[in-house]
């Protein structure tokens, strides 16, 4: 029968690579078509990935924690169905095992799955001095800026004196002392810089950053970094849109089968100020601005475990009210039960936050990068207000909400922004108390 490679399937147009949380399944287990092998992690969401044949796993290519590479295979399976190219059965000693990592090229092309003979000589990736490297030995050798020189160097393990990942992460461990003098050196220097600890008095806990939030802490830096931030504020009457809300609320759970939340009305209103206002849904490469033609709008959505993720309503400019909320329903419960697919926290333009949820006010959002404006909702409070009336002005109890938004001053003033979160207000302060959804 023959040995396929699975291939790691593109995951979206920014992702590169991914880190591999765990194995569903184990060497000798049975693989049912499109039953999920593995789940990996990348910078926008946690997957699994399922299988294109059946068959029987006989060879795992990567250890848990490992980074995978779109289009790399990541494991071997003997089939037991027929396929468009069929391969004798091959040499698993081909791929190293101090390694992890197979010995061959990636997969070129498109598929998610693909089939390739496997090298008969183990050969890899080959340095200078006609010393073979794997893909892992040298991405670890280029991101610790060990040269080709240096690299020759070190002492390999593996199979042919080849250098493994754990012979250069040694190295690694050896070469840092090294440097030490060097940063003596510095310190005599009059623009020498300080290094500084943390200390801590009384009981503390230490803890490590799980993975989400070190790639949101890493995401926030960058974008404030990027992006010189401007916020702007507005508050608005939304005394309509809650009673609106209030009336239809009941009836649209017992016929939909969800709630009916403020967030895909939040969105339509950001929908239709985009069409007005179409140079607040852009992006920007270098010197030059990318206006999107959809209106990709992105909501916050709070994790189990306290961290956020931003899945994207599609096209929301071209959807009525109950299809964004049928997207905004399906988003958030795969949010929340780690359902999520990489498309589905892709390609966003706008980000709205619900801050109110927590009984925040107002805030001041971060930009979610490469977008430039990001919108806050406040709580919805009762407040006293002027009422205007042709009769004259009467003080009311009224559905008061704040909106603030940051925007990056690179490409939106203050006009543009100022007048786009306006525009948002006044389609909602314009709400019709009469609105049919259905």
């Amino acid at each position: 029968m023959p040995h396929i490679e699975l291939i790691l399937p593109k995951m979206g147009e920014s992702v590169a690579e991914a880190t591999l949380t765990s194995w569903l399944k184990n060497e000798g287990d049975i693989i049912e078509l499109e039953e999920g092998i593995l789940e990996i992690a990348t910078d926008k969401v946690d997957s699994e990935v399922p299988s294109d044949y059946e068959g029987t796993l006989i060879k795992k290519l990567y250890k848990e924690g490992d980074i995978i590479k779109i289009g790399e295979p990541f494991a071997i399976i003997e089939t037991i169905s027929n396929v468009s190219e069929s391969l004798p059965p091959q040499d698993l000693s081909a791929y190293d095992e101090s390694d992890n990592i197979p010995l061959i090229a990636p997969l070129q092309g498109n598929n998610a799955i693909g089939i390739k003979k496997f090298p008969s000589d183990g050969s890899n990736v080959i340095g200078e001095n006609n010393k073979f490297y794997s893909p892992l030995v040298k991405n670890i050798a280029k991101k610790e800026k060990i040269n080709n020189e240096e690299l020759n160097q070190i002492n390999g393990t593996g199979r042919n004196r080849r250098v493994t990942k754990d012979d250069i992460l040694n190295y690694l461990e050896n070469r840092i002392p090294q440097s030490l003098p060097e940063l003596k050196k510095a310190d005599n220097s009059p623009n020498r810089g300080t290094v500084t600890t943390n200390s801590f008095s009384g009981e503390s806990e230490i803890i490590e950053m799980d993975r989400m939030r070190k790639l949101i802490s890493n995401h926030m830096v960058n974008s404030k970094k990027t992006a010189p931030h401007v916020t702007s504020v507005v508050e608005i009457d939304v005394t309509n849109l809650v009673n609106w809300r209030n009336k239809v609320k009941n009836n649209f759970l017992k016929k939909e089968g969800y709630k009916l939340t403020f967030t895909p009305i939040f969105i339509e209103a950001v929908a239709k100020a985009i069409k007005d206002f179409p140079m607040i849904n852009v992006s920007v490469d270098g010197e030059n601005i990318i206006i999107k033609k959809d209106a990709n709008i992105g909501m916050a959505v709070a994790l189990p475990s306290g961290n956020l993720i931003v899945p994207v309503v599609k096209g929301a400019n071209n959807l009525n009210l109950l299809g964004t909320a049928k997207s905004v329903n399906n988003l958030t419960h795969k949010a929340r039960n780690n359902k999520l697919d990489p498309d589905d926290v892709q390609g966003g333009t706008f980000t709205i936050t619900n801050i109110g949820t927590f009984g925040n006010i107002i805030g001041t959002p971060i930009i979610n990068q490469p977008e430039v404006a990001i919108l806050a909702t406040g709580v919805i409070q009762k407040k006293p207000a002027v009422i205007e009336t042709p009769e004259g002005d009467f003080i009311g109890i009224r559905q008061m909400m704040f909106m603030s938004m940051s925007y990056d001053h690179r490409v939106v003033d203050g006009m543009l922004g100022g007048s786009f979160l306006r525009k948002v207000g006044d389609y909602l302060e314009n709400f019709e108390i009469n609105r049919q959804i259905w």
